[in-house]
């Protein structure tokens, strides 16, 4: 299994994972030319994916799911709160329900849905697991949840929201009601609160951690690697999924 990210960030959002013959996406905030531009980094053509999964209905997770879906037609995968937002805009024979805790399998991938805490209609966040190999992907979630943790278990690679820096929030530009949005119970993962969740996972098989998701405005990658660094010990086992750059692939 490899997995890799198109982009992280508010502005867009677009992860690949890969086992065999199977390649899924998960999210995507980019227009249909963005992701046909940024695959072709990765030698990779839209056509060839086997499907999309989407988090939750935000702009920046969601906005161009329809229109890749049916450029290429593609399955599309989602809790019902998401798919009902997007459900008019995505044929029907495309669209496919998810539930938390309810396992699917999708070529020779099985993807584990779990619920999260955040700002959206049914927002789920995922574990995939190819009978050699696991891993977590989870941004935009407000905070750490014990069914979160469990369903985090031993994991050989896991992407991290870390969205921004408590301090740099609160003296930084953000309207009020917007820096009460991103720091609430249903906003976004803080610096200190990835690394909390990621010090509670068991790191038996744990080798790639990747922080996503930062915070153009209110974070700093350096912040970043300097708190994720005291919890893993070994560089080559860490990286930061930017928005424009993304992350190149990286193998479990």
């Amino acid at each position: 299994m490899r997995f890799a990210s198109l982009g992280s960030g508010s502005e867009g959002n677009a992860w690949l994972v890969e086992s065999n013959k199977t390649r899924l996406m998960v999210d995507c905030g980019f227009s249909v030319n963005e992701v046909v531009r940024r695959m072709a980094r990765l030698e990779l053509l839209a056509e060839d994916l086997t499907a999309i999964l989407v988090t939750h209905e935000h702009s920046d997770h969601m906005s161009g799911v329809a229109r890749l879906a049916k450029r290429f037609n593609i399955p599309v995968y989602a809790s019902f709160g998401t798919l009902s937002f997007c459900r008019d805009d995505i044929p029907s024979h495309l669209c496919n329900e998810l539930f938390s805790d309810s396992p699917v399998v999708i070529g020779d991938i099985q993807v584990n849905p779990f619920l999260v805490p955040h700002d959206a209609r049914e927002p789920l966040q995922f574990v995939f697991d190819d009978y050699n190999h696991r891993l977590g992907i989870v941004t935009d979630v407000g905070h750490v949840t014990q069914h979160m943790l469990v369903s985090l278990s031993d994991l050989d690679g896991l992407a991290i929201e870390s969205n921004h820096d408590e301090q740099m929030l609160v003296q930084g530009r953000y309207p009020q009601h917007l820096k009460a949005r991103v720091k609430g119970e249903f906003g976004h993962l803080s610096n200190d609160q990835a690394v909390s969740l990621l010090q509670q996972l068991n790191h038996e098989r744990l080798a790639n951690v990747v922080a996503a998701h930062l915070s153009q405005h209110n974070n700093k990658p350096e912040i970043v690697e300097e708190l994720f660094m005291a919890v893993i010990k070994e560089k080559e086992r860490f990286a930061i999924a930017t928005q424009e750059e993304g992350l190149g692939w990286v193998i479990l």
